[in-house]
């Protein structure tokens, strides 16, 4: 093939051509994509594992399978189009401009998320005239929901100033605008969190816990600032775990870690999936009464809710960042998605015409008419200012005005896109006020999350409380309800301050203790 383009190349220059560029392979697709005078790319991991292929470089490999869909993670897609089509009904916000977009699915592979990421960057046509240095096939993306895989986006997307926008992804390390410098998120970075963790932690008296984290930089940059934060506050660590999904040993020696330990109060900086296995394991080995501290990624998470499981997540406290409170966007999810963005479903034919056109989205659509999650949804609000940052920064760019229009035909450069976003400041239409910090981050603000149980044995995610990092020191951390119920859904607190200072004075020659 590369010597069939050589060929062709030559042989345009011999005519007095000019030579094309033609892509060795077939371009990578979207799963969900529309037109537009103007795209936004978007990125979620709508499934959470990958197969990958036999590599036995004797030929080509075959695709990759992705399994267990996420419906979290189809939850963002939803919203991210559902935003998209709001603006495009705008008479104020780019007023005679519409917005495509351009929708990969991940999988949770960093490998996908790379592969999506020149995607994004180079269209989809199959050849360019001259050289291949035309505009980027997007003006910004939207994702990822966790901060590996964002860093390989915006690493990836970085030296072509594309700006990255996160709705989720957490990470401290990604506040270096030397090395990160079109990232932006609309979301803090968990330099807020992590300390304020060890606020409620201090809160409550307990001063002798164990902490355990996901091995990636999520968990690893999370939990050194929670660490760091606790030595400050008189905090002794008995033990500091980590361990990947990837690695079944790791979790094995965590699990058995936690089951020896004295410490009754456990950190977990853990991400969504990880937790789910963690927490798997805890009920296969009936490890309970523990008082689970969690973060913003796992707190809330709907799919963590299993007959078993409040035997060892009952009573845990932890931060969240807000429930979605978008108007029209539960109803969107149950049918104008699936007419618009999926057309597929209401292909006319038989069932076998229908499962053709719709083979890449079979097991999306048992949830056509499923909504239920949304009540409890997060990370929603953020995707919904994110998107608005973009159309907000192009407004700008173009000189858009509501009689007049915009100046369509005015050539738009990612790195212009940038400039615009770093002075973006406006209120949603759900009162959020959007703005980015130095570090392209948004204000920190977080509500305190208990698990109960309501009256007809539901699990709720009752706030208690609420971290707001704009107030002055000594009001930023409060607690609004004294009705908290405890490790394994107790009523009355189980570990007391005295409990935790005879284990301090006890374990005085434990590891990490400060």
């Amino acid at each position: 093939m590369l010597f069939h383009t050589l060929l062709l190349s030559l042989s345009l220059l011999a005519k007095g051509q000019k030579p094309l560029c033609h892509i060795l392979e077939s371009p990578e697709y979207p799963l969900l994509s529309k037109d537009g005078d103007v795209t936004i790319g978007g990125a979620f991991s709508i499934h959470s594992d990958v197969t990958l292929p036999t590599m036995s470089f004797t030929e080509k490999p075959n695709s990759f399978i992705c399994s267990r869909l996420n419906l979290r993670e189809l939850r963002f897609a939803q919203a991210m189009v559902f935003v998209i089509e709001e603006i495009n009904r705008s008479n104020s916000l780019l007023p005679n401009v519409s917005i495509g977009y351009r929708i990969y699915d991940n999988c949770g592979s960093r490998f996908l998320s790379m592969k999506a990421s020149m995607a994004l960057m180079n269209g989809q046509e199959l050849t360019a005239a001259e050289a291949c240095s035309g505009q980027a096939g997007v003006q910004a993306i939207i994702g990822e929901s966790e901060s590996s895989p964002t860093i390989v986006l915006a690493k990836t997307t970085g030296p072509f100033h594309i700006p990255v926008i996160s709705h989720a992804a957490t990470c401290e390390c990604l506040s270096s605008r030397t090395e990160y410098p079109s990232f932006f998120r609309t979301i803090a970075s968990d330099y807020y969190q992590s300390r304020a963790l060890a606020y409620l932690v201090k809160h409550f008296g307990w001063l002798w816990v164990g902490t355990v984290n996901s091995d990636s930089d999520y968990g690893n940059n999370g939990m050194a600032i929670f660490l760091e934060a606790a030595k400050e506050e008189g905090i002794c660590v008995e033990y500091s775990e980590k361990f990947d999904r990837s690695e079944p040993a790791k979790l094995t020696k965590v699990v058995d870690v936690i089951q020896k330990g004295t410490a009754r109060v456990i950190i977990m900086f853990v991400a969504h999936i990880e937790m789910n296995i963690l927490v798997e394991q805890l009920i296969l080995k009936n490890i309970t009464g523990l008082q689970m501290i969690g973060v913003e990624v796992w707190i809330t998470a709907v799919n963590l809710i299993t007959p078993t499981s409040y035997n060892v997540l009952g009573g845990s406290l932890g931060f969240d960042v807000g429930k979605a409170n978008i108007i029209g966007f539960a109803d969107y999810v149950l049918k104008e998605f699936w007419e618009t963005a999926l057309p597929c479903v209401l292909t006319e034919g038989n069932a076998s015409q229908i499962e053709n056109n719709c083979i890449q989205y079979m097991d999306l659509i048992p949830f056509i008419n499923y909504n239920e999650d949304i009540s409890e949804l997060r990370y929603v609000n953020n995707i919904y200012s994110g998107v608005y940052a973009v159309a907000h920064s192009l407004h700008s760019l173009l000189r858009c005005k509501e009689k007049q229009g915009c100046e369509k035909k005015q050539t738009i450069q990612p790195w212009q896109v940038i400039e615009f976003l770093k002075k973006v400041n406006f209120t949603t239409k759900t009162g959020e006020q959007v703005w980015f910090d130095s570090t392209g981050a948004t204000a920190a603000k977080y509500d305190v999350i208990n698990w109960q149980r309501g009256p007809d044995g539901e699990v709720l995610f009752k706030q208690v409380g609420y971290f707001d990092a704009s107030l002055p020191p000594g009001q930023q951390f409060v607690m609004t309800d004294k009705n908290i119920v405890w490790a394994g859904g107790q009523a009355e607190i189980q570990i007391t301050v005295s409990s935790v200072q005879k284990n301090t004075g006890q374990m005085l020659k434990g590891i990490n203790v400060f």
